[in-house]
């Protein structure tokens, strides 16, 4: 060991610290892109937990709400990477769908837009969820699915073409 090693101070505390007010912040985050409490409920688990890990790692972080929304995402995205994969091995890909009409351009019904949202597949909820509700550039968008770029663009002409889809179909009168 080294002499010259100072003694660094516990997260731990300042995790706990933040803990009441960043909960509900975690939470409600997770359960307005996932729409589902007891999913929200896990994964909010999952984020604490990962929180815990990471301050135990030297250098630690410096506990915030922003830093646990982020893990959030992470945690979100990885969800959604793994429904997927459970997906892809219980169902043949059919043809890719051609490009519509952008909905994000038009004013969409928020609770159409979230069960449409709810019925894609999950790497097209999160492409969608990344790029519409969390607002982040194609890039990151990207880096978060460990996709290429243009991987991404083509997964978002996709995601929003099927979402067009859907919404359409809810907003003319088909199956509830």
């Amino acid at each position: 060991m080294s002499s010259h090693r100072g003694v660094e101070p516990d997260p731990g505390p300042a995790l706990l610290a933040i803990y009441d007010t960043a909960l509900p912040e975690v939470y409600g985050y997770l359960l307005s892109r996932c729409g589902r409490r007891a999913l929200a409920e896990d994964l909010t688990a999952d984020v604490f937990l990962a929180a815990v890990q990471a301050c135990r790692r030297r250098p630690a972080p410096t506990p915030s709400t922003g830093w646990l929304v982020g893990i959030a995402r992470h945690k979100l995205v990885d969800h959604w990477r793994a429904l997927e994969r459970e997906e892809r091995g219980l169902r043949a890909l059919d043809g890719a769908p051609t490009p519509d009409n952008d909905p994000w351009d038009e004013k969409l019904d928020a609770l159409l837009a979230r069960e449409a949202l709810a019925e894609q597949s999950p790497v097209n909820r999160a492409a969608l969820t990344l790029r519409y509700l969390d607002g982040l550039p194609v890039g990151e968008v990207a880096r978060q699915l460990g996709r290429t770029l243009h991987a991404t663009e083509a997964l978002l002409t996709r995601a929003r073409a099927a979402f067009r889809r859907s919404y359409t179909e809810l907003t003319e009168g088909g199956p509830a």
